[in-house]
C-alpha cells in the first residue's frame, strides 16, 4: 500500500475574519479525511494588492466593495482566512511526462473553500503560492511573481478567448522574496475553478486500491459536474463518455486560437474541463505544429499538434482508474470503456472541422472542407505565416465582393507561394456556394478568429517590467487589450504585431 503524508494535517488555528455576504458552502471539504489536508495558510511578511478583478468578485456574489486594499491583500495572501473559509490541500497523483508520480496534490496552494455564485454555480476559491503543506515535499509551497502575473493575464484572456478555463481573481505581492537560481519577489494568484478534481485526483486513489474512495470521487464529480448522468443505466460510463467529450472540445478550443498548454499532464486535466495550470504555456506566432515552448518538455511530447493525441492518452488513463467501477471483470470493463477512449478522436474532429469551418467562413458542410483548410495550413507552415494575422486578414478578404482585394500578399504578407492564390480562387468558389452574404460572413468571422492573443514577446516584457522595476503598467493594459480580443482596438494595433526576429520567444518556464 503507497504511503500518505495525510498523518500531517494540521487544525486551523488562524483567526477567521467576519465579511458580510461571503458564503461558503464547502463540499469537497466533507469528504473523507484522506481527500485532503486541512490547514491554514502561512502567513507572509507584507502583503500589498496588485491586481482584484471586481467584475469576478461580483459575479461569485462577493460583496467585496466596502473592503480596502488592505483588507483585500490580507484575505488573498492567506494572512487573513475568511469566516466559512475551510482551507485545505488536496490529495493527488499524475502522469508527468508519460511517467506515474503516484503522490503530488496542492504542494503550494489551499482550497479556501467554494461558493455559490449569482448564476447558482458553484465554484472553488484557491490561493496558489501560500507555502508549505504535507505535499509540498522538497519545496518552499511559495510562488514568484512572474508566474503569478503570467497565470492571471493568460487565465483572462482565455476567459476572453472563449475557452473553458479556470480565472484568476486577485494577485497579491508577499513582500518575501523566494529563491528559483535567483532572488525574486514572492506573490499569491487566486484562481477560481468549476473545481480542482484532476485525472490525477482518481489516479491517487486507484493506485492505492482504494476502490471505496474511486467511488466516492465519481459520484462526487457526478453530482457535482455532471448531475445528468445520476439517473444514467452506466453512470460510470457515461462519466467517462462526458469528460472525453468536454476534453476534445477544450482542445479544439485552444488549437483554434493557437494555444499550447505545455505541461498536459494528468495532473493538469480537469475533470470539469476547464484549461487549469498555466505554466509555461504560450501562443504559437508562425504555424507550425511542432511548435514547442515549455523548456521542460525536452522531447516535444507536448507540441501544439501533439495536444489532441496526449487528450486521449490522459482519458485511457482516467478510464484505467474507472474500470472497478465499470464491471467486476477487468476485461469486460476495458472492453467497455476501450471504444468511449477511442470516441474522443471523432468527438475531437467533429469540433475541430467546426471551428476551422468557421474560421474561413464557412456556416454550411461540404466534404472537401477538410481538405481546403489543411491545405492552407500546409502553405501557412511552409511560409511560418503567422497563425493569428493570416486568419484575422481572412476576415478581410471575405468582406470584399471583388476578387483581387483577396490577394495572396493581403494574406500572407511579402512574398507568398504560387500555389496560394489557387487557393484563394478555391476558397472564394467555396464561399459562393455558403449562403452568408461578405458582410455577415466577416462579422462571423472575426468572432472567431481573434486580434488580440497574448504574443509571447509582449507577455515576458512586461514580466520583466513587473518584476525588475515594479512596474504594472504593461500587466494593466495587457490586460486590458487582452479583454477585448475579437475587436479592432484604435491605438493599439502594436500588440497586433508578431514579434520582430530579435524579440522571438523560445523557451518558457514553469516557474514552480
Amino acid at each position: 500500500m503507497l504511503q500518505s503524508p495525510l498523518n500531517e494535517t494540521t487544525s486551523p488555528s488562524r483567526p477567521r475574519l467576519p465579511i458580510t455576504g461571503w458564503k461558503f458552502c464547502n463540499s469537497y471539504a466533507a469528504l473523507p479525511a484522506r481527500f485532503f489536508a486541512r490547514l491554514d495558510p502561512v502567513a507572509v511578511g507584507d502583503p500589498r494588492l496588485i491586481k482584484f478583478n471586481g467584475a469576478l468578485a461580483t459575479e461569485l456574489g462577493l460583496e467585496w466593495q466596502s473592503l480596502d486594499e488592505g483588507t483585500l491583500a490580507a484575505i488573498f495572501s492567506g494572512n487573513a482566512v475568511p469566516v466559512g473559509a475551510d482551507p485545505i490541500a488536496t490529495a493527488y497523483a499524475g502522469h508527468q511526462f508519460g511517467q506515474f508520480v503516484p503522490q503530488l496534490g496542492d504542494g503550494r496552494a489551499l482550497l479556501l473553500g467554494e461558493v455559490i455564485g449569482r448564476d447558482g454555480t458553484r465554484r472553488d476559491i484557491q490561493l496558489k503560492g501560500t507555502g508549505r503543506t504535507p505535499f509540498s515535499r522538497s519545496g518552499d509551497g511559495r510562488a514568484a511573481l512572474g508566474p503569478v502575473l503570467r497565470e492571471y493575464l493568460v487565465s483572462e484572456s482565455m476567459h476572453s478567448l472563449g475557452i473553458a478555463t479556470t480565472r484568476s481573481l486577485a494577485a497579491v505581492t508577499t513582500g518575501e522574496p523566494v529563491f528559483r537560481g535567483a532572488r525574486l519577489p514572492g506573490a499569491v494568484v487566486t484562481r477560481v475553478a468549476a473545481s480542482h478534481v484532476r485525472v490525477g485526483t482518481f489516479e491517487y486513489f486507484a493506485a492505492r486500491g482504494d476502490a471505496e474512495a474511486v467511488r466516492c470521487l465519481a459520484d462526487y464529480v457526478i453530482d457535482r459536474h455532471y448531475p445528468e448522468l445520476k439517473s444514467a443505466d452506466r453512470p460510470y460510463v457515461e462519466l467517462l463518455a462526458a469528460v472525453v467529450r468536454r476534453q476534445a472540445a477544450l482542445i479544439a478550443g485552444w488549437m483554434g486560437v493557437g494555444f499550447i498548454h505545455g505541461v498536459m499532464n494528468t495532473d493538469n486535466t480537469a475533470i470539469s474541463g476547464e484549461t487549469i495550470d498555466f505554466g509555461p504555456c504560450a501562443f504559437m506566432d508562425g504555424y507550425d505544429p511542432a511548435t514547442v515552448f515549455s523548456s521542460i518538455d525536452s522531447y516535444g511530447r507536448y507540441a501544439y499538434g501533439n495536444q489532441p493525441a496526449v487528450a486521449q492518452w490522459n482519458m485511457a488513463r482516467f478510464a484505467e482508474t474507472l474500470l472497478t467501477l465499470i464491471d467486476s471483470d477487468t476485461q469486460r470493463a476495458v472492453d467497455i470503456a476501450s471504444p468511449v477512449v477511442n470516441s474522443f478522436r471523432e468527438h475531437f474532429e467533429a469540433c475541430w472541422i467546426a471551428r476551422l469551418r468557421r474560421k474561413i467562413g464557412l456556416v454550411t458542410s461540404e466534404e472537401g472542407d477538410s481538405a481546403c483548410v489543411g491545405e492552407l495550413l500546409e502553405l501557412m507552415q511552409r511560409t511560418g505565416a503567422d497563425y493569428t494575422l493570416t486568419f484575422r486578414r481572412l476576415c478581410d478578404a471575405a468582406a470584399a465582393t471583388a476578387e483581387a482585394a483577396a490577394t495572396a500578399e493581403a494574406i500572407l504578407g511579402a512574398s507568398p507561394p504560387i500555389e496560394l492564390a489557387q487557393w484563394i480562387g478555391t476558397w472564394r468558389s467555396r464561399l459562393e456556394r455558403d449562403p452568408q452574404a461578405p458582410g455577415d460572413r466577416a462579422r462571423a468571422m472575426r468572432l472567431v478568429n481573434p486580434a488580440y492573443i497574448p504574443r509571447n514577446h509582449r507577455v515576458e516584457a512586461m514580466l520583466a517590467a513587473a518584476t525588475e522595476r515594479e512596474d504594472f503598467g504593461p500587466f494593466e493594459e495587457m490586460l486590458q487589450v487582452l479583454s477585448r480580443p475579437y475587436e479592432q482596438q484604435p491605438g493599439r494595433e502594436s500588440y497586433l504585431a508578431p514579434p520582430l526576429p530579435s524579440e522571438r520567444v523560445l523557451q518558457t518556464f514553469c516557474g514552480t
